[in-house]
């Protein structure tokens, strides 16, 4: 078996790479010394360069102005993105997207696609629920009223959305009556939908959103069996690309001083107890990319395993959660104080690798998922 990535996945990193390439971790405030958002908007410049690269249309098909691209090539991009801390909402954008064209009724497709491809239009997710330890899908109701044409009505809070004063469209999981999931698209300005300031670790400024009694058309709703656990897999396996491409940096970050970092007249990098814990490391990292490829591989593939997709992801959550947190807290302690310094990029990363280990969730809830699958399903 062939397991390297098709020209078409090395190309859309290569281009991703060469836009990533001049930005600056410490282009804004640190949020160590901010009491707010570290800026009032994401990087709108670096948007509209990843826009004239192709690159926020991946996924898309070409009839829609995409590459036609899958999970994995979106990965590999997000892998680049979080090496430098890039401030833009591609992962949510992407993922809603995806979800849209996979599910979403043509009049939908027709009017964001192309637009949120060129960047004109910004999507997000609202996939923490309540209080961001319940399934997003039960922090709000949907609700069909009667007739042909007839609207649905949304009533509900999601925490802690990205991006939220940000994007133009919150797709925005719900519960009905008939206990099935829809998604709906929610725009930021929309009678009913109050915002509440929310600030993430890294100095991000999220929303909580409230919804009460706001009315969606029902062209702006998807009302399809698996959108939402699709979508919702999609987004926690970029969320695990995100860590891997942090935490490759980080440990390339600590390579790099201990090697110049000298006691008793020798590099610290040869001492034994550093080794160990940067060997360790790296161990980490690479548990949790041939996680993080094996899920993406499952979504992009559509494959049948013995677990379902989900399986898979929880696998990847469980090592992203806990090899991020481990490796920029061996970071810290091998730079010393100099890795609290505000001047010294380190600490940022530090900062966003506690977003996304929140974001992702305790390992042990996902070890509880994994072993209810495994308890399912038998592997004879």
């Amino acid at each position: 078996m062939d397991f390297t990535f098709s020209e078409e996945q090395q190309a859309a990193a290569e281009a991703a790479r060469g836009v990533f390439a001049d930005v600056a971790p410490d282009a804004v405030p640190s949020p160590a010394m901010t009491t707010g958002a570290v800026a009032d908007e994401f990087d709108r410049a670096l948007w509209a360069r990843l826009a004239d690269a192709d690159v926020l249309s991946l996924l898309l098909a070409e009839e829609y102005g995409g590459a036609g691209l899958d999970a994995v090539a979106l990965c590999l991009v997000l892998r680049e993105s979080a090496r430098v801390l890039a401030r833009v909402p591609l992962l949510e954008n992407s993922a809603a997207m995806a979800a849209v064209q996979a599910y979403g009724g043509p009049e939908l497709r027709a009017e964001l696609l192309e637009r949120a491809g060129r960047g004109e239009v910004v999507l997000t997710v609202a996939a923490s629920g309540r209080t961001g330890h319940d399934p997003a899908e039960l922090a709000v109701t949907a609700r069909l009223e009667e007739g042909e044409g007839a609207d649905w009505i949304l009533d509900g809070v999601q925490t802690a959305v990205p991006w939220a004063y940000d994007a133009d469209y919150v797709v925005v999981p719900a519960h009905t009556t008939a206990d099935r999931t829809v998604l709906a698209l929610v725009s930021r300005v929309h009678d009913g939908v109050t915002p509440a300031e929310q600030f993430s670790t890294s100095g991000e400024r999220l929303g909580e959103l409230r919804l009460e009694s706001a009315r969606i058309a029902a062209r702006d709703v998807i009302d399809v069996e698996g959108a939402w656990e699709w979508l919702r897999d999609l987004l926690t396996t970029g969320t695990c690309a995100l860590a891997l491409g942090l935490g490759e940096r980080v440990l390339r970050m600590s390579s790099d001083y201990t090697s110049k970092r000298e006691q008793f007249g020798f590099p610290v990098a040869t001492f034994q107890a550093v080794a160990v814990q940067a060997a360790d490391r790296y161990i980490d990292l690479r548990a949790m990319e041939v996680t993080l490829w094996q899920a993406a591989w499952r979504i992009a593939a559509g494959a049948r395993g013995t677990l379902p997709v989900a399986g898979d992801v929880a696998v990847a959550k469980i090592w992203a959660s806990e090899g991020v947190r481990r490796v920029v807290q061996t970071a810290q302690h091998l730079h010393g104080g100099f890795g609290a310094d505000v001047d010294y990029p380190l600490h940022r990363y530090h900062a966003w690798a506690k977003h996304l280990e929140l974001s992702l969730g305790p390992a042990a809830a996902h070890e509880e998922v994994l072993g209810d699958l495994l308890a399912a399903h038998s592997l004879g």
